[in-house]
């Protein structure tokens, strides 16, 4: 069964023993019930639902928040076990360490000024960035040590390679946009019974009234944007940023 489906079901089963509880709680009043005896439930029912919209806007803020830091670390993990590479590959002979460093720059260059785009656009990795990759890894793992010294640092370069790629496949499932589409359902739903809600109050039209009702409307209205701008890492205002690359790679050309 759909989730869909199972969700309107829900809403539907929901509203109808809510409205029959009232029908037949109504049929059982007399005539002589006063009705001005009885506390009104809308300002409470109001409030409520105010309440528990703020909570589910707060945890949803939290939630994108979240999944923009997990990014920007994998984006610090990459940078840092790319380094690495770069540095202790200095126990390498000449040839070795040149095209290890070469490969490594490459790979940093691309995934800067060209991969990085492709994230923010389509929410996915490329192809070259992976085959950049993979080129390291063949300039890792193929050469033999000779010494003792190159002995201890290859198992260590071979870990970071490994760093490198999981933070790199990390990076990728945080490039697309990760608020499943029923959540964004019932953030609008509850965006628009909220604010309209403010008019079972009896709104009038003083100054003061129309102020604090626009108020409010805007203010949902920029939480609902802070989670659509937070909801892809890579792609919008307040994105996951290049910086840790661009901090471990200095020497480069790097953004320009």
């Amino acid at each position: 069964m759909s989730e869909w489906l199972v969700l309107s079901l829900a809403m539907a089963a929901a509203c109808a023993v809510v409205l029959s509880i009232a029908f037949f709680n109504h049929r059982r009043i007399g005539d002589d019930d006063d009705p001005s005896e009885t506390p009104d439930v809308i300002e409470y029912m109001t409030m409520m639902i105010g309440v528990i919209y703020a909570i589910v806007l707060g945890l949803a803020i939290a939630g994108v928040w979240e999944g923009r830091g997990a990014a920007q670390e994998y984006v610090r993990q990459e940078a840092q076990a790319l380094h690495e590479i770069s540095v202790r590959s200095q126990v390498y002979p000449a040839g070795v360490r040149a095209r290890i460093r070469s490969d490594v720059d490459a790979y940093v260059t691309f995934v800067v000024d060209t991969e990085w785009k492709a994230m923010a656009d389509d929410g996915e990795l490329t192809d070259r960035g992976g085959e950049l990759l993979e080129r390291i890894r063949r300039d890792v793992t193929d050469y033999e040590p000779q010494t003792d010294h190159e002995g201890q640092a290859y198992q260590p370069l071979v870990d970071q390679v490994a760093v490198v790629d999981d933070a790199r496949s990390a990076r990728g499932a945080s490039a697309g946009a990760t608020m499943p589409g029923v959540v964004w359902f019932g953030l609008i739903t509850g965006a628009l019974v909220t604010v309209g809600l403010i008019f079972t109050l009896q709104i009038r039209r003083s100054f003061r009234e129309m102020l604090l009702a626009g108020l409010f409307s805007a203010l949902i209205a920029f939480l609902l944007f802070l989670i659509w701008d937070f909801d892809a890492p890579f792609g919008r205002g307040i994105s996951a940023t290049a910086e840790p690359f661009l901090t471990q790679f200095s020497h480069l050309d790097l953004g320009g």
